[in-house]
């Protein structure tokens, strides 16, 4: 998971979700009055209060001092992106669930497209997950050797 963070006027942020420390899921816990899952997931539903705690707890590894209430930004400030692994796991989920109907599957890869954080990650995972499978070659016949006394 990857949070965006673009301050009115200022430069886009990312900030890397994806790789949390015991002591970084306990305090965003603690912060958010949650469990670690359950923030996963509200802050793949889009959920400020989830979105705020990630992004202050991943700030403060350059910004020690960072202060909860001293993080405050706007709603529209804080957008989460797919790192290249989740990526790669909902172009197999999208393939998985829509099959080869090629107007459902177009659309859900423009939304991921969308999504995802790295573009470049992102048409590799669906160029994998569309291409073509080779057959599965069927097994060669064992051939048992002749014995000498076969003539």
């Amino acid at each position: 998971m990857i949070i965006e963070y673009t301050p009115e006027g200022g430069d886009t942020q990312r900030l890397d979700a994806g790789r949390l420390r015991a002591s970084e899921i306990q305090a965003v816990e603690r912060t958010a009055d949650g469990r670690w899952d359950d923030i996963k997931a509200a802050m793949r539903e889009g959920d400020i209060n989830a979105l705020r705690t990630v992004a202050w707890i991943v700030r403060k590894r350059t910004e020690p001092t960072l202060r909860y209430s001293d993080f405050d930004p706007f709603e529209d400030e804080l957008r989460l992106r797919l790192d290249a692994r989740e990526t790669r796991a909902y172009a197999e989920g999208i393939v998985a669930k829509y099959g080869q109907d090629p107007e459902q599957l177009a659309e859900a890869f423009d939304e991921l497209r969308d999504a995802a954080a790295d573009r470049e990650a992102c048409e590799q995972a669906i160029a994998d997950v569309t291409a073509p499978k080779a057959p599965v070659p069927e097994p060669e016949p064992e051939l048992i050797p002749a014995s000498p006394s076969d003539g």
